[in-house]
């Protein structure tokens, strides 16, 4: 089966967004960012962290889409779903941290309904969805789902985890080749959470 990964946003809020979108910082991903542009994954890697980059280096991992079709895109706020190899400026950035990633927001859910019909149709039926991302909410579900209906899953590993455990569990996912079950997402559920997990060692 092909499928592709959706990829949950960073927070473009907080002390990390706001080192990093400071015009007077002097840091080399900052200095790129404001003149020629940085990739989306490495920003939002900055941004969040280990969960972030353990998505991003999961999806690369497992990633096998349809003939011309991206294997990985990065829900974003305001314009949709973009592969994270696009180059974006501290100007994305400031307009990605003035729209909230909300439902209800329109500046958010039109060009991600848009971007992810566009996804399905150049897809088709036979490829699955895999949301890496929150599910206990509507902001990335439910307009998700909306569009690719049961071909949208997501890892039930996720369940009862914070992001730090999630990144940490992706990450050691790609060190062993060993690719997470995935369940339809109105399997979703609540659950306590898991056991800590052992120390990764480097690869």
């Amino acid at each position: 089966m092909s499928q592709l990964f959706l990829l949950s946003p960073a927070s473009c809020h907080g002390a990390r967004a706001a080192l990093l979108m400071n015009p007077r910082a002097r840091f080399e991903l900052a200095r790129r960012l404001q003149t020629e542009g940085v990739a989306l994954g490495e920003a939002f890697t900055f941004l969040s962290g280990l969960y972030f980059r353990g998505k991003l280096e999961y999806a690369r991992a497992f990633a096998a889409p349809p003939a011309g079709m991206p294997g990985v895109v990065v829900i974003t706020p305001g314009q949709g779903l973009v592969p994270p190899e696009r180059a974006i400026t501290l100007q994305t950035l400031q307009r990605f941290a003035s729209v909230p990633i909300d439902a209800q927001e329109r500046r958010y859910l039109e060009p991600l309904l848009d971007d992810a019909r566009a996804l399905s149709a150049g897809a088709g039926e036979a490829c699955r969805f895999i949301l890496l991302g929150s599910v206990a909410t509507g902001k990335y579900a439910e307009p998700l789902a909306a569009v690719f209906g049961e071909r949208l899953v997501f890892p039930p590993a996720f369940v009862g985890r914070g992001d730090m455990s999630r990144g940490g569990l992706l990450l050691r996912c790609v060190d062993a080749l060993s690719e997470l079950a995935y369940a339809p997402l109105r399997a979703r559920q609540h659950g306590p959470r898991p056991p800590k997990l052992a120390p990764r060692r480097p690869s």
